[in-house]
């Protein structure tokens, strides 16, 4: 695609652009904010370098695409003041990270969101790095009878499995049901919707067959032809579309630090 207000650099023929001349501390102009949403609608999931941005500038850039989704199981992370601002830190005293199981954002939520938009201030001298797959990419790659037998089916979705099953005293962890299956409401594709980080179980069908359909997708969404790898530098930004697309934030990097910040996109139930 072109573009007359941005510049867009593919990462990888399937997924991801590195998106250039823009400045997301101030307010962008609307030819600009156009031309973003056909960006994500292409590329799936931007990246943006040498953006300090505060924290009134990320919630200003998530309101251009639909307001703010806040999480219930993300309040004790929330930075204070700012509800819609979630911490992402790890360093020498962290037990374990967010987001190391492929996974779409708080797909446990009744409306889960739209979109994330990360930045990370503080990177470590080497890791770190986040890596994206494609779920279109992923759903066309099935077989037609797969793909057939998958159209139609529902799979439960519970934040209790990121907390190891265990519900944190005083917390109300969303679990709901969506689509195997969701059709994309912007492109109308369609695209798997199912991660190891929140899928529990397909509904309505024997225990071993949900078991053994899951594995196989949770195995087939991790494919290197489906991905892109992006490479934090310190004020970057990765901003990704939820809906069609997973990650995998990689900790390879402990004792070192790494640190940010999180806004979420509102979105609509699955279908």
């Amino acid at each position: 695609m072109s573009y007359n207000t941005i510049t867009v650099s593919n990462l990888t023929p399937t997924i991801g652009g590195e998106v250039s001349g823009i400045d997301l501390t101030a307010p962008l102009p609307a030819e600009q904010v156009e031309e973003l949403h056909a960006a994500m609608a292409d590329r799936l999931v931007l990246f943006f370098r040498d953006q300090k941005i505060g924290h009134e500038d990320h919630i200003r850039f998530a309101n251009l695409f639909g307001g703010v989704h806040i999480a219930p199981s993300t309040k004790p992370w929330q930075v204070p003041g700012h509800p819609e601002v979630t911490i992402i830190h790890a360093d020498a005293d962290s037990k374990f990270v967010a987001g190391e199981d492929w996974h779409s954002d708080m797909s446990c939520d009744e409306h889960p969101p739209m979109g994330s938009v990360l930045y990370m201030h503080t990177i470590p001298p080497v890791g770190g790095d986040t890596v994206f797959s494609n779920m279109y990419a992923a759903y066309d790659a099935l077989s037609p009878g797969m793909k057939a037998y998958l159209d139609g089916l529902t799979a439960v979705h519970d934040s209790a499995v990121g907390f190891g099953g265990i519900t944190p005293e005083g917390m109300k962890l969303p679990r709901h049901s969506h689509p195997v299956i969701r059709t994309h409401p912007v492109t109308g594709r369609k695209c798997i919707y199912v991660n190891r980080g929140f899928t529990t179980h397909i509904e309505d069908v024997p225990a071993v067959e949900s078991r053994a359909i899951l594995s196989f997708l949770f195995e087939h969404v991790q494919h290197p032809q489906f991905q892109c790898r992006f490479r934090w530098q310190p004020h970057s930004i990765a901003f990704w579309d939820n809906r069609c697309a997973q990650h995998s934030a990689i900790w390879d990097y402990f004792p070192q630090t790494r640190s940010g910040f999180r806004v979420q996109i509102l979105g609509e139930k699955p279908a």
